[in-house]
């Protein structure tokens, strides 16, 4: 079973959500502009889409990044932005009117509500949301959350990497090397980089004998916000 605690609107943990932080900027910004205006297609206009990049301060996307390859930005090729906009319009805290995305009344009051906002915002973008949708793979690795992150919530307890993590759930067969990887780049794209982008696991990389790993390790957020049924498993956290 997964239950996501409530937390208080100031709980310093929140910080670690860069999808919480991401809704919060965007709401804001609509309340105080009235509106974002949006494309023909309905998708938000470029000016936004560059506030967006700018202020965001995405995980690996910074904005000095993202415009030193392109001077003009469009919200599909900004997919954390262009994932809220689908997830800010399906849980009606904004909505699409005579060409500009506006807030609903419950999107104001949440623009001003961390703690609430996460509520609804983040259980369902992990749990519900079709991540292949918008990964670079249509493949889906089998598999489902509730044995996803209790299993995460004991092998990443103390820091693990990708490979081991996958390798619990899968087999230690599969590498970034072998015909396994496409199995790999699923489940990277589908599990770890929601919770990621929830700001419930973080990763780091480095080189090690000519190949890049990647360490996996639960936030403070993960810890704060989550109850699982492994909690009773966990090790205590050695302090130094």
């Amino acid at each position: 079973m997964i239950e996501f605690r409530t937390l208080s609107d100031s709980h310093p943990d929140l910080a670690h959500s860069p999808m919480l932080r991401a809704a919060l900027l965007t709401l804001q910004y609509a309340q105080e502009h009235g509106a974002i205006g949006l494309t023909k297609t309905k998708a938000f206009k470029r000016v936004f889409v560059h506030w967006a990049v700018e202020h965001f301060d995405w995980p690996d996307s910074s904005a000095e990044e993202m415009f030193r390859y392109n001077k003009v930005i469009n919200e599909y090729e900004f997919p954390p932005l262009e994932v809220l906009h689908y997830v800010l319009i399906t849980l009606r805290l904004g909505r699409h009117f005579k060409g500009a995305f506006k807030l609903t009344k419950r999107g104001a009051d949440l623009a001003q509500a961390p703690g609430k906002l996460f509520a609804e915002l983040i259980p369902f973008f992990v749990l519900k949301l079709d991540h292949a949708s918008y990964a670079r793979f249509e493949e889906r690795p089998f598999g489902k959350w509730d044995v996803w992150m209790n299993v995460i919530n004991v092998e990443a307890n103390l820091g693990t990497t990708e490979r081991e993590l996958f390798a619990a759930f899968y087999g230690q067969e599969h590498d970034w090397d072998n015909a396994g990887w496409r199995e790999m780049a699923a489940f990277s794209s589908c599990v770890l980089h929601p919770l990621e982008w929830a700001g419930l696991l973080v990763q780091t990389r480095e080189e090690r004998n000519g190949k890049h790993v990647h360490h996996v390790f639960k936030t403070p957020l993960w810890r704060s916000a989550l109850k699982l049924d492994t909690d009773e498993m966990l090790q205590p956290m050695k302090v130094q």
